[in-house]
């Protein structure tokens, strides 16, 4: 089983350092570069975020590598390191991912040929459109004499234009992974605020970006329920464009730090507050109808649009949940470089770029 694009080695196992995180979401490039602390703890070493221009990436795909790789190339710059290595990831939709159960005893060439016969069951498209990979889990429950096994595929332009923006910007892809287990790895850091650690509590992690609300429910990192509803903060900025006349840039900045009008709280940001809290609490209310449980203990916002200052005060009152913004780095040292109040507020979208930076401490 040969992946095709030679930048990547595995999505699974780098074992390469040193490695910058990039997020590459639809409005900005997010880069989060982690140092070992001692004793394989990581440091937050530096951050950088740029911002995209606008339909530069729609649903997950590059509508313009150009646009991509200079606002990549503008957001190294930006971070101010000589480190050329990166983790990237693609969309969640965009892999197709399957747990398998194969014989224990295969070797690993052996092992390769039984992925790509069962990659052939599940993956919709000829195998030569695919790049396909695969890791070893541990010990099937179900038979001491098997293993599990994880295949990822995903179709290979998807890949390519990823590498293809990073290396026009003179940067060296070394790990492709999925969005969705960056998040995973970060969210493992961000559960350390939660009194117990969360050890036994159902846990709502929602990702509200620009286009889409991920909301992912879990139990002691066990995923329980997934559910995506099209809801984002592209629809503030859309509110403000058409209220004020703005471009896309300027209201992007009114949201973000910007001299807000004075009927802009009132009359724009908090309907859109409420409404993003009506999501999550609808949300909730697809999990406990669809599934035996029927409590959440905490819902933990990520994301942007968790940016907006008093979100989670407001998801909090409606819902009647502990309601926290995520912060992968709170239990982190932090390089005297990075104004630590800053990181904190920047926190919450930074879940996949810190997860693919963590990459760097895979064994």
């Amino acid at each position: 089983m040969q992946i095709d694009v030679s930048a990547i080695k595995s999505i699974f196992n780098p074992k390469l350092r040193p490695l910058i995180g990039v997020d590459i979401s639809s409005t900005a490039v997010k880069m989060v570069e982690l140092a070992d602390a001692g004793k394989g703890q990581p440091r937050v070493e530096r951050y950088a975020i740029e911002p995209l221009p606008k339909d530069a990436v729609v649903d997950g795909n590059l509508a313009s590598v150009d646009a991509v790789s200079e606002t990549i190339q503008r957001c190294w710059k930006r971070l101010g390191t000589s480190t050329k290595f990166i983790a990237l990831a693609l969309p969640t939709a965009a892999v197709i991912t399957k747990k398998i159960t194969l014989p224990a005893s295969l070797r690993e060439q052996e092992m390769e040929v039984q992925v790509e016969s069962e990659a052939n069951q599940y993956i919709p498209f000829a195998l030569e459109e695919v790049n396909l990979d695969f890791q070893v889990i541990g010990p099937a429950p179900s038979s001491p004499d098997d293993v599990e096994v994880l295949l990822a595929a995903s179709r290979k332009e998807k890949v390519e234009d990823r590498v293809a923006a990073a290396e026009v910007a003179e940067l060296k892809p070394v790990v492709m992974d999925v969005e969705s287990y960056a998040v995973q790895a970060a969210y493992e850091l961000v559960t350390k605020q939660l009194p117990g650690e969360g050890a036994g509590q159902v846990i709502a992690l929602v990702d509200v970006g620009a286009a889409a609300m991920k909301v992912t429910i879990l139990k002691d990192n066990q995923q329980l329920y997934l559910r995506e509803q099209s809801f984002g903060g592209g629809m503030l900025t859309d509110e403000i464009m058409r209220a004020y006349g703005m471009g896309p840039e300027e209201a992007e900045n009114l949201k973000r730090s910007g001299t807000p009008p004075d009927n802009y709280e009132t009359e724009i940001l908090h309907p859109f507050i409420e409404n993003m809290a009506q999501e999550v609490a609808r949300a909730l209310q697809f999990f406990f109808t669809s599934t035996p449980h029927n409590e959440v203990h905490h819902i933990i916002l990520a994301g942007g649009s968790a940016l907006i200052p008093g979100v989670a005060d407001i998801v909090g009152q409606r819902t009647n949940v502990n309601t926290i913004l995520a912060d992968p780095f709170a239990g982190m040292a932090i390089s005297p470089r990075i104004r630590a109040k800053q990181l904190a507020t920047d926190a919450p979208s930074l879940l996949v770029a810190c997860g693919l930076a963590l990459r760097k401490f895979d064994q």
